[in-house]
Formats: C-alpha cells, sequence, structure tokens
C-alpha cells in the first residue's frame, strides 16, 4: 500500500529495522546512522516544527500575523525550504492550506490565539470534511498565565483559556496545548504524524514565549517520519472478495462507481485496475471528479441522479449490481434523497470496510488490497458498457451567437474546455459552476478540485491561491461566482504578491443563483461591484496582472487568447457579464429537488 506523502516513506517490510511498530500507531525510523547536531541557538522549539513541515513536503505555510505568533513566525522564516505567505485574513489562510493540502498531500496554517483561530476554524471544518491533513498552528498565550487568574485580550473575558482549543476539537483529529518545553518535541510529532495518518487537520497551540529557548529534546536533526501501513485481515479479506466476486459474476450488466473517499483511501489506481479487469463502465460521483482518469475507454461520466451527464444515470440506475468506492450519500450528492438504487443490489466499498448488498459486512479491508484482489476474481463483463455506447448521443455545441449577442453561461464553458491540458487545472466554486465545471471533459493530467461536501461559498479564493502555490507548474483556472467571491475577494493581492499565473473567470449574474433556485428572495440580491476595478486597484502597479470585461462571445474569445498568449506569465481576470437568469439546466432540477427536501414537513409526533 502507498503511504508516501511529501518526504514521508512507509516502512519497506516487516523485520527491516527501519521500521518502527506495526500495530498502526505511527512509529519513527530507527537508524543506525546518528542525526546531525544542530547548534544550540537554532535547537529551538521554532526550528524543529519549521524543520518538521519542509520534513512533511510541506514549502509554504500560509500565515496571519498577531502578537501571540509574531516569535514562532520568525524560527519559521528562518528555516531554509520554508516560504511563508501572508494572507490578507485567517479565513483565506485556511482555505489556501486547504488547496495546498489537495495537491501536495499536506498542507500548513498559522495564525494567532482564539480572534485568529476562530476566523480559520471554518476553512479546518471544511478540510475535516474532505478528509485533508491541514496543520493548524496558533500562536497561543504565555505558558505562565495558564492556571492563573488573568484575563488577557484576544479572550471573551474570562480567565479560561480553554475556548479555542474546545472549539477545535470537534473539527481536528489531534489538538496538541503545548505549553511546557519538556513535552513539546513529542506533541507536535504526535500532532503532525497523526494528522497523516488520519488525513485530517490538527491543532497545535504553541505558547508565545516558547518558540525562541532553546532545549535538549530539539539539538539534533529531527528523524524523518515512518508511518507504519495499515494492513487488511487477510482472512476478512478473503472473505469480502470471495462474497462480492460471487455477487457480481452473477450479474448482468454490473457498473463501477467511484466516490470522494477514493482519495483518502489511495485507491484510485486500483479502482482503475478494477475496470480494466472487468470491463465494467466506470463513472464518478460528482465530488470525485478528478480522481478517475476521464480518458478511459469505460469512462461514462459523473453519476448525480437526475442531474448527471448524459446517459450515466440511466446506466447505472438500470444495473443490477453496482459497486460504489468510497462515496458519501448526503443531500446534495443524492440530488435531495431522490437516487433511485436499491440497497440490495450495491457493493459499498469504504476506506477500510465493504458492506455487500443487505447482507455481510467485512471490516478492517482496505479498499486498495479490496480492489485489486476483487479485480482478479471477476469475469469480464462489458454488457453495460455496450448499452451505453448504444444509447450514447454525442452531445452538441451551444446555438451560435448573433454578433455582439450577450454572453451566455454554456458559450463560456464551451471555450473553458478549448483551455483545458495537462499543464492547467480547475478549481470550481460552490454554486452553479458545480454545475457547468462537472460537464468539462478532463484531458489527462488536468486538475480538478472543488468542495461539495463542506459548500462553503468563497471557499475558491484562497483554495486557489494554495493549489497555484503546491503546483507552479500548472496554469489554474478559477471559476467563482460573484457572490461567493465578495465573501474572501481580497487575497487575489496574495496571489500577485506570489507571482501566480491562476486565470480568474468570474461570473457576474447579481447574485447568490444557487440559492435563487433553492428558495428565491431578496436576500439571493447583491450590491454590484467594479470587479476589474476592484482588482485593479489591489494590482495597484505591483505585480503582473491583467484584467478585462466581457459582454459578448467576441469579446470572451479576444480575453482568452490574450490571457494565454501575451499575458500568459500574468494573473488574468476576466469579468464575465451574463443574466442573473442564465444558470445550467443541472443546477434548475436540482435546486427543485434539494429545496423539496429541506421543505419536508415535520414527522408525526
Amino acid at each position: 500500500m502507498d503511504t508516501k506523502i511529501g518526504a514521508i516513506d512507509a516502512c519497506k517490510a516487516a523485520g527491516n529495522d527501519v521500521c518502527g511498530a506495526h500495530n498502526g500507531t505511527v512509529s519513527t525510523i530507527q537508524s543506525s546512522v546518528s542525526p546531525s547536531v544542530i547548534s544550540s541557538s537554532e535547537a529551538t522549539l521554532g526550528r524543529h516544527l519549521a524543520r518538521r513541515l519542509v520534513q512533511i513536503g510541506v514549502t509554504d505555510v500560509f500565515s496571519v500575523p498577531g502578537d501571540f505568533n509574531l516569535t514562532l513566525l520568525d524560527h519559521l522564516i528562518a528555516e531554509p525550504g520554508l516560504n511563508l505567505i501572508g494572507c490578507c485574513n485567517e479565513l483565506n489562510a485556511g482555505y489556501a492550506a486547504d488547496g495546498y493540502a489537495r495537491s501536495r498531500g499536506v498542507g500548513a496554517c498559522v495564525v494567532t490565539f482564539t480572534v485568529g483561530g476562530l476566523s480559520v476554524i471554518n476553512a479546518i471544518a471544511g478540510a475535516y470534511s474532505e478528509n485533508l491533513p491541514v496543520i493548524c498552528i496558533v500562536g497561543g498565550p504565555n505558558s505562565n498565565d495558564y492556571g492563573t487568574n488573568r484575563i488577557l485580550h484576544h479572550t471573551i473575558g474570562l480567565p479560561d483559556f480553554s475556548q479555542e482549543h474546545s472549539c477545535f476539537q470537534t473539527v481536528t483529529c489531534y489538538q496538541a496545548l503545548v505549553n511546557n518545553l519538556d513535552d513539546a518535541h513529542e506533541l507536535i510529532d504526535t500532532a503532525i504524524s497523526t494528522a497523516l495518518k488520519e488525513s485530517k487537520p490538527v491543532y497545535i497551540s504553541v505558547s508565545c514565549n516558547l518558540p525562541g529557548i532553546p532545549h535538549p529534546t530539539f539539538s539534533r536533526e529531527p528523524v524523518p517520519f515512518s508511518l507504519s501501513p495499515r494492513l487488511s485481515n487477510q482472512l476478512g479479506l478473503e472473505a469480502a472478495v470471495e462474497a462480492a466476486a460471487e455477487f457480481l459474476n452473477k450479474a448482468v450488466k454490473p457498473v463501477l462507481v467511484g466516490g470522494p473517499k477514493l482519495r483518502v483511501a489511495k485507491a484510485g489506481k486500483a479502482f482503475v485496475e478494477l475496470a480494466d479487469a472487468s470491463g465494467y463502465p466506470l463513472a464518478v460521483m460528482p465530488s470525485a471528479k478528478g480522481q478517475v482518469p476521464e480518458h478511459h475507454p469505460h469512462f461514462i461520466g459523473t453519476f448525480w441522479g437526475a442531474v448527471s451527464t448524459a446517459f450515466c444515470a440511466e446506466i447505472v440506475e438500470s444495473a443490477d449490481a453496482y459497486l460504489f468506492a468510497g462515496p458519501i450519500f448526503n443531500d446534495y450528492s443524492s440530488v435531495g434523497y431522490s437516487l433511485l438504487l436499491k440497497k440490495e443490489k450495491a457493493i459499498i466499498v469504504q476506506p477500510d470496510r465493504v458492506v455487500i448488498g443487505n447482507g455481510p459486512s467485512f471490516g478492517c479491508v482496505l479498499m486498495s488490497d479490496f480492489l485489486r484482489a476483487l479485480a482478479k476474481r471477476l469475469k469480464h463483463n462489458d454488457t453495460a458498457y455496450k448499452n451505453y455506447s448504444r444509447i450514447y448521443v454525442p452531445e452538441g455545441h451551444p446555438l451560435k451567437s448573433a454578433p455582439k449577442e450577450p454572453l451566455r453561461v454554456n458559450v463560456l464553458f464551451d471555450h473553458i474546455q478549448k483551455m483545458l491540458s495537462s499543464e492547467s487545472a480547475v478549481i470550481a466554486e460552490t454554486g452553479d459552476s458545480w454545475f457547468n465545471c462537472q460537464k468539462l471533459k478532463l484531458p489527462e493530467g488536468c486538475g480538478y478540485e472543488f468542495q461539495m461536501q463542506y459548500g462553503s461559498i468563497g471557499w475558491a479564493v484562497g483554495a486557489t491561491l494554495g493549489y497555484a502555490q503546491a503546483v507552479p507548474q500548472k496554469r489554474v483556472i478559477a471559476c467563482i461566482g460573484d457572490g461567493s467571491f465578495q465573501v474572501t475577494a481580497q487575497d487575489v493581492s496574495t496571489m500577485l504578491r506570489c507571482g501566480q499565473k491562476t486565470i480568474i473567470f468570474l461570473i457576474n449574474n447579481g447574485g447568490y443563483t444557487i440559492e435563487v433556485e433553492i428558495h428565491d428572495g431578496p436576500y439571493n440580491v447583491i450590491k454590484n461591484w467594479n470587479y476589474t476595478g476592484l482588482i485593479d486597484a489591489i494590482h495597484n502597479g505591483e505585480g503582473n496582472c491583467w484584467t478585462a470585461k466581457v459582454f459578448c462571445e467576441e469579446e470572451l474569445i479576444e480575453a482568452i487568447e490574450t490571457a494565454t498568449g501575451p499575458k500568459k506569465d500574468c494573473l488574468c481576470f476576466i469579468e464575465v457579464i451574463v443574466n442573473k437568469d442564465d444558470t445550467s439546466k443541472e443546477l434548475l432540477e436540482w435546486g427543485s429537488r434539494v429545496a423539496a427536501a429541506n421543505s419536508r414537513p415535520p414527522n408525526p409526533q
């Protein structure tokens, strides 16, 4: 099983003397070569934390300074190979760490006590929902103030410093309160290794007076982490494969559907191997787009119930057996609980559990192990894919625009499709971009990210900053609605400071369109901004930036040609003016079904 993250390597084999425990706990490499000694001036908590971040593959940390974290920031800056990126607010710093983790496998942010912590916590909750290891570091009170009756600033006015810590307990998998140098090394290492092992965020609070103090526990270069690989229960694995093979081999037209937990299970390759071996058609749930190669010969699109891509739902819902790998069935992914699926026809494969129909459930079975073993036991059956091939009709193109006709959203995305390549990545903001971007066909190597489970509007600005910083060799194309952009717009300035070359399509339709289609009201109308004027003001002559405002297809074509030609090394911001009622047909259908689910009357008592 591949458990490599950043610079971390899994143990290679049992019995090798560089491996630690094999009981699922995190261990460190036991090397016969002593780690190099660090000078006393650098043998500090702050430098140890910095070294650990670099070691696991984090080369950029997103931060907002505050008086409780300033000394810590000094030590992070001093670490070679670590770049400190100052953000405009803590929420965007958290979103940036989220976006960074999606590409690098782990991200980190640093904020100050309570006012910063409670600001970043929304982004950390989103990372938790998406199974992203984000190291959230908070500069905390002076260690001498703990246990006293003192009231500190940045608190709610009570002599109790636990409020922030309590809030993070439900959105992180581990919380380290570092206010003593004697156990700081252990707490920091446990927090970081737990984030990597669990693929969830962790919280580390560091007292503001500790980062610069030398301590013997930091006197040697930290030994790299080695995460003991999780192992399947072999008997359970064999039983699960036997039952699943029997279930699928007697089916006439089985299908495969990939879910968002393919990422955390690191099972994407195993899923494709299963599709290759079985001949089954493969689809993805909307939140798994980008996790499965869309150039695969048996790929049939996104399964999203009534708003699936063309002909996909018909094949999945008419199948007599379906295997879902890593699904999340919530009200959004099920289109208001309206999927036409039957439990008795389904095999549900989660990262460490397999459930077959209404029958047996097998625990301690890793998804990648199960999928690879199952691939060897299935008979080749391409019946469902042949059915898809028979009914499939190629999608048409939008109607040709009349000269200077107001731009339509479907025309915009037709042109975005032509921009995609292996050297690009798409970030889709919560809103109608969810639906329009789902219809994009991703070339091999093209990245794709969006936040479906948490669905926090404004996520895309910070996530674009972080993702683009993590993979500078790709050009990120962000599709963001005007309502979402108004929540987090400031950190376009940080993109400029970092010299990023992202293309942002700001879709200006005058409000919260996704909410209009669920439940309309005057609260969904927003104040219109001069968005290109705002970006020009943020640019202020510093950095490489180019803006354009387009009203018709001719102007859009010219803007794209400029952004991908003379301005290819600039951050390009293209404001696209569209009608307020111009939405995808999928949003219209989805919105009405979600509205029906939201408005269900109370059950009789």
